[in-house]
C-alpha cells in the first residue's frame, strides 16, 4: 500500500512555493503565520527561503528568516540560499541572508566558491566582513 499525497495539499505546497518565487511576501507570510512551516522544502530540497533567494525577493527572504527558516537549509544538490543569490547576482537577497546569520563558507559550492568561481570579489570581502 502507498500513501500517495492528498491531492489538495500538493495543490496549496505548490501555491505556496510559487508565492515564494514571485515574491509575494504578504500572502507567503499569512501561509506561515498560520502554521505553514517556515522551512517548507519542495521535492527537490528548495526551501521557500530558497525559491525566494533564487527569484530575487529580498523582504520575503527576511520576512521567512525571522520567522525561524533557516538561512543555511542546503537543498539536494548541497546548494544554499547564499549560494543561489550570489550566482544570480542578487545583492539585496545576499545582504539580506547575511543579516539573518547564513554562513558564506555553507554548502557546495559554497556562496565563497562561487563568488570565487564568478570573480566577484566585492562579496568576498563583504564575507570577510561576516
Amino acid at each position: 500500500m502507498t500513501d500517495a499525497p492528498d491531492p489538495e495539499v500538493v495543490e496549496l505546497a505548490t501555491k505556496i512555493f510559487d508565492l515564494a518565487r514571485r515574491g509575494r511576501t504578504e500572502e507567503l507570510v499569512a501561509y506561515v503565520d498560520a502554521g505553514v512551516p517556515a522551512d517548507l522544502t519542495n521535492d527537490r530540497g528548495d526551501s521557500l527561503v530558497m525559491l525566494a533567494a533564487y527569484h530575487g525577493h529580498a523582504e520575503a527572504v527576511s520576512a521567512l528568516l525571522e520567522r525561524g527558516a533557516d538561512a543555511d537549509r542546503v537543498n539536494d544538490r548541497g546548494q544554499t540560499p547564499l549560494a543561489g543569490a550570489v550566482f544570480k547576482g542578487e545583492t539585496e537577497v545576499i545582504q539580506a541572508l547575511l543579516k539573518g546569520g547564513a554562513d558564506p563558507s555553507a554548502g557546495t559550492p559554497s556562496a565563497v566558491d562561487t563568488a570565487r568561481m564568478f570573480g566577484r570579489t566585492e562579496l568576498l570581502d563583504l564575507f570577510g566582513e561576516h
